[in-house]
């Protein structure tokens, strides 16, 4: 018999951050239904809201996300007037994803999301903020480590 302590489910962290990040979605799933986007749509558009226009390959960086992942998301939102892709004309290669007067209204409809969260989370804004700052440098150190391997 090893003396070694048993695994725990309740001990891993990776555990932890995933029942958490479903209990966000759950979150904010009645929102984002009534809009009828998916939560990966919504990271989607928070990016273009911030930046206004992206390639694929800036947006797949923001998200964390590759080209084969994010293509087939953003014909789905450029057939649901979402958004647009436009080739760059000076290099085929790059396209230009841009938000629709639509997505653009959207963003109204979504500014809620960040305060309910922080309120339903049961901790205060700064406890709320000083978590988010720690997990930010934990996955920033772990995606270093992992473009490294």
């Amino acid at each position: 018999m090893s003396s070694e302590p048993r695994m725990r489910l309740s001990d891993q962290l990776c555990f932890a951050v995933y029942a958490c990040y479903r209990e966000i979605c759950r979150m904010y799933r009645p929102i984002l239904d009534k809009l009828d986007l998916t939560y990966p749509q919504y990271l989607v558009l928070l990016a273009l809201w911030e930046h206004e226009k992206l390639t694929i390959k800036e947006l797949g960086n923001h998200l964390q996300l590759d080209s084969g992942t994010l293509t087939p998301m953003l014909k789905r939102m450029e057939s649901s007037d979402l958004v647009v892709r436009n080739r760059c004309p000076e290099d085929e290669r790059r396209v230009w994803i841009t938000l629709t007067e639509k997505a653009k209204h959207l963003e109204e409809n979504v500014a809620c999301i960040p305060n309910t969260l922080i309120a339903k989370s049961g901790i205060s804004k700064d406890e709320f903020l000083e978590l988010r700052e720690q997990v930010k440098k934990l996955q920033t150190h772990l995606h270093q480590m992992n473009e490294k391997m």
